[in-house]
């Protein structure tokens, strides 16, 4: 699977790989980016061979800083420019893989890049990186569920201050509030990231699948609910093994 101008897309040894491939903007995210992940994303759903996705930025400065501002200027209205980033809901597609997803992280992870790591399972992020969400103090609101996804990772309190007072937090900050699940050096971040990569890999597939079900259905769920829910699951998953 290539042909891609945005992406960087492989798989090997059932680990596929998706580059944000925008260097030059820092891997601001355009319409074609956009629809391009859509297009590794469904591939990599459907694709039994692929256990697990890495999630990367190329380049040296940054994972992603959000939307192509430049892009997104030129539409008829910030309303109709929304409206065409849902019509192919990239980030509702991220939390429809049964498989699990690990982000990479350095550099610059501004906005929607951040939204973007929130829609994967596990991030480990470089000691170079640095977090904010921009969009309020730029005239609009997160689009990419950061409104939802935040607050639930790091609390109430702490995503406040990113999204309204566009607070920056370093590497160090993120993992103490429970935003990313491990800091590194720069220069073993991917050697990390594969390792984990490799273990998710090694999972049967049933039951990674069966535990992002649990949790992602569970949470809204009163405890009796999703209690039920486990075990319903857990059940399934024996008898499927």
């Amino acid at each position: 699977m290539g042909g891609f101008e945005t992406i960087i897309y492989s798989k090997e040894d059932g680990i596929a790989q998706m580059s944000l491939n925008r260097p030059r903007v820092m891997n601001a995210h355009n319409m074609q980016m956009r629809d391009e992940m859509y297009q590794v994303l469904e591939a990599v759903r459907d694709d039994p061979e692929v256990r697990c996705l890495v999630l990367r930025g190329e380049g040296e400065r940054a994972f992603c800083t959000g939307a192509d501002l430049t892009e997104f200027g030129t539409a008829p209205s910030r309303v109709i420019a929304r409206q065409v980033r849902w019509e192919r809901d990239v980030w509702g597609l991220f939390l429809s893989i049964d498989k699990p997803i690990v982000a990479a992280l350095h550099g610059y992870v501004l906005g929607s890049g951040v939204e973007m790591a929130l829609l994967c399972d596990l991030r480990i992020a470089s000691e170079d990186a640095v977090f904010g969400m921009p969009e309020v103090a730029l005239g609009m609101l997160p689009a990419a569920g950061g409104t939802q996804t935040l607050p639930r990772m790091v609390g109430i309190p702490g995503a406040l201050d990113m999204l309204l007072r566009n607070e920056r937090i370093d590497a160090a900050t993120a993992f103490e509030c429970g935003l990313v699940h491990k800091v590194v050096s720069g220069d073993i971040l991917m050697k990390e990231v594969f390792s984990l990569a490799g273990q998710l890999a090694a999972c049967p597939p049933r039951l990674t699948k069966a535990v992002k079900e649990a949790m992602r259905r569970g949470l809204d769920l009163p405890l009796a609910q999703a209690l039920e829910l486990e075990l319903n699951l857990a059940a399934r998953a024996v008898s499927t093994g």
